[in-house]
């Protein structure tokens, strides 16, 4: 097997380092004060805007798009190290569009679908969100309850969907729906929902840590045409599996960064710290932490790409996107606390980064599946 990378994905990644550190990381402070100031956390429409005309400039826009949608069409593979940059900061940015839901939607939509919905995502012009979580049924799919009945040349909804992220700004929802009760994943369809439909209503505001909200949506005899059924009716589970298999795999990246940012801060805190006579640096428990870091990153990296090396030749990697997802936020969420414990006082302030590392790592170690269940899905498929 060649482990070499193409040289152009090399330098993509060293373009993306280079605008983080430039972009993004400048913007931490005034984003932190905004957080510990009990302000909307996030970034401003003005350095939104600034951030994205630059990603223009640079041609770090539709990375993973259709080249027919302006993008560049990049494979997995390369999208690793993007993701992997793109983690290094706690600045809550992702080069547009979103992934996950532009690949569910490029193996679903048909041609008017394309038009009027992916093509417009593409070129970053509109924002989706996805619902698939319920007050009842979180990681089981099985136990989803919101229903979407044929009435005529319309489907009616009615339900409920919670932990929906960006719908307050999202110009449509994908929404999956049991369609054929009884059935199992065999019966749950995906329909796309444009903002302002009647009936379909943002109930709640549900602020989480990490400076994340998430909103709760209710489905009030929900009206939708029968265009808005996105790919073949009950089989909307498929295409939501290719969805979480690249969110997981881009969270192991995101991870990776993470925990190489939180190394840089133990490196230079313990060189620059002297305790009882001694640099911090040449104490063992900070050597080793480091040293155990370094290895981890190592092996989720190389996790990672082979995972994605794999889904470029069209292979299944749910077990992988699962074993990444696990070891990923677990190593993150090790290494952040060891770089807290390495700065002392100082690392539990809110002026540091990571706080908010340790908040955000601590978020992914339960959406997209907690580690409970994809150590059981694991083992069981493991098992046959």
């Amino acid at each position: 097997m060649d482990f070499s990378l193409p040289e152009e994905y090399r330098q993509l990644q060293t373009l993306v380092e280079k605008f983080v550190q430039q972009q993004l990381v400048p913007l931490e402070q005034a984003y932190l004060a905004r957080e510990i100031s009990g302000e909307k956390p996030g970034l401003t429409n003005e350095e939104s805007a600034i951030i994205n005309q630059k990603c223009k400039d640079l041609g770090l826009w539709g990375l993973d798009c259709p080249e027919q949608s302006g993008g560049a069409d990049l494979p997995a593979i390369a999208m690793v190290g993007v993701n992997e940059e793109i983690g290094r900061t706690v600045v809550p940015f992702h080069f547009p569009p979103d992934s996950p839901n532009l690949h569910m939607l490029l193996a679903t939509a048909n041609d008017y679908q394309t038009q009027r919905y992916v093509e417009p995502y593409a070129r970053g012009e509109a924002v989706s969100a996805i619902a698939i979580s319920e007050p009842g049924a979180g990681s089981d799919p099985a136990g989803m309850i919101t229903k979407a009945v044929r009435d005529g040349d319309e489907w009616v909804l009615n339900g409920r969907k919670i932990w929906v992220s960006r719908v307050d700004e999202a110009d449509f929802t994908i929404l999956m729906a049991v369609t054929e009760p009884g059935k199992g994943n065999a019966g749950i369809s995906a329909f796309i929902i444009e903002k302002d439909t009647p009936g379909f209503i943002i109930s709640r505001h549900i602020p989480m840590i990490g400076g994340h909200t998430t909103f709760e949506i209710t489905l009030d005899d929900c009206r939708l045409p029968a265009t808005q059924l996105l790919g073949e009716l009950g089989k909307g589970f498929a295409p939501m599996q290719l969805r979480l298999v690249i969110r997981r795999l881009q969270m192991g990246a995101w991870c990776v960064g993470m925990a190489r940012r939180a190394v840089d801060i133990i490196c230079e805190y313990a060189k620059n710290r002297n305790t009882f006579g001694a640099s911090l640096a040449d104490r063992q428990a900070v050597q080793w932490w480091v040293a155990d870091a370094e290895i981890k990153i190592h092996a989720c990296r190389l996790m990672l790409q082979q995972a994605a090396w794999k889904q470029d030749r069209g292979e299944d990697v749910r077990t992988e996107a699962s074993m990444v997802k696990v070891y990923g936020t677990e190593l993150a969420t090790d290494i952040i606390d060891q770089a807290m414990q390495t700065c002392g006082a100082m690392g539990m302030t809110k002026e540091l980064p990571l706080n908010m590392m340790a908040q955000q790592v601590r978020t992914m170690r339960v959406y997209e599946g907690p580690s409970e269940i994809h150590r059981m899905v694991i083992a069981r498929r493991r098992m046959r």
